[in-house]
């Protein structure tokens, strides 16, 4: 059977993101009963600029779908690789969120830490803190943007770079407080971490989109669509797609290595077809670039 990935427009992100998911299908057994974590991309923000990140409005429109469903427990989960996540967290509102949808954050960045055995990549065992065990689904909720390391940074490495903990290995990672090989094949590091912790549910939404250079910095835009999918991989390669990014690295190797389906031609769109998403999102990246 092949994966289906929805893609909705909408003028709002709390418009545009239930809609994406209900084209799903019955996605409610993700859902019903279980403990679910909601991932946003926390990287850094700063009063002056929260673009690089999730906002608070998104976080919000994911915690209350999944609450629909009656899940037992919800905790948005978090762990900034290049500041403090709640730090960040604050800056971008997300903790009043929090807060006022009476869930659960955790930053898993902090210790306790444990080991945790990597089947390939650069890298064979990684350290992270126990807790992310705990999660029965895994919501990576991801920006639509690029990245001048990985190429994109859509929910596949919003998972994968977050996970090690950063208060083991340096914060920010790159200070190398405990030596890894993060950096020396990122590629293969991500396809890696994603294959060791699965995403349930991929979801990329471009409020804004980001393209130039990322995942800091680059040009920021409001798109309106939402790109969602079980299909982790599917939802990645469709994405890239749309950045114009077709042979991105670690999601070729997690298609090879059967983590989910690379191969456009063998995914369903629902939804917005894939060609008026592309020209939806080159129009309105041309209005901020050109305009």
């Amino acid at each position: 059977m092949q994966p289906i990935v929805a893609i909705s427009e909408a003028e709002s992100v709390e418009q545009g993101l239930p809609q994406a998911l209900d084209l799903l299908g019955d996605i409610s057994a993700l859902f019903r009963g279980k403990h679910v974590a909601i991932k946003p991309n926390e990287t850094w923000a700063s009063p002056s600029d929260t673009t690089p990140c999730t906002q608070s409005d998104t976080v919000r429109a994911a915690i209350r779908y999944v609450k629909r469903f009656d899940p037992s427990r919800i905790t948005v989960t978090g762990g900034s690789g290049a500041a403090e996540t709640d730090d960040v967290f604050r800056i971008l509102g997300i903790d009043r969120v929090i807060r006022e949808e009476e869930v659960e954050f955790f930053d898993h960045n902090r210790s306790p830490f444990t080991s945790v055995a990597l089947e390939s990549g650069p890298q064979r065992e990684v350290m992270v803190n126990p807790r992310v065990f705990e999660y029965e689904t895994l919501v990576s909720l991801a920006q639509h943007k690029v990245h001048y390391e990985a190429t994109v940074t859509l929910t596949m490495k919003n998972i994968a770079m977050s996970y090690p903990a950063a208060d083991y290995y340096g914060h920010p990672r790159s200070t190398r407080k405990h030596p890894h090989s993060f950096y020396k094949d990122m590629q293969g590091f991500i396809a890696a971490m994603c294959r060791r912790f699965p995403i349930n549910l991929g979801i990329i939404v471009g409020h804004p989109a980001m393209i130039g250079r990322g995942p800091i910095g680059g040009k920021t835009f409001e798109t309106g669509l939402t790109v969602a999918g079980q299909d982790y991989v599917a939802v990645d390669a469709v994405g890239a797609h749309i950045l114009g990014k077709d042979h991105v690295g670690h999601i070729l190797q997690a298609a090879a290595q059967g983590q989910g389906t690379a191969d456009r031609t063998k995914i369903e769109i629902a939804g917005v077809p894939l060609e008026d998403a592309l020209r939806i999102f080159t129009e309105r990246a041309g209005e901020t670039v050109y305009g």
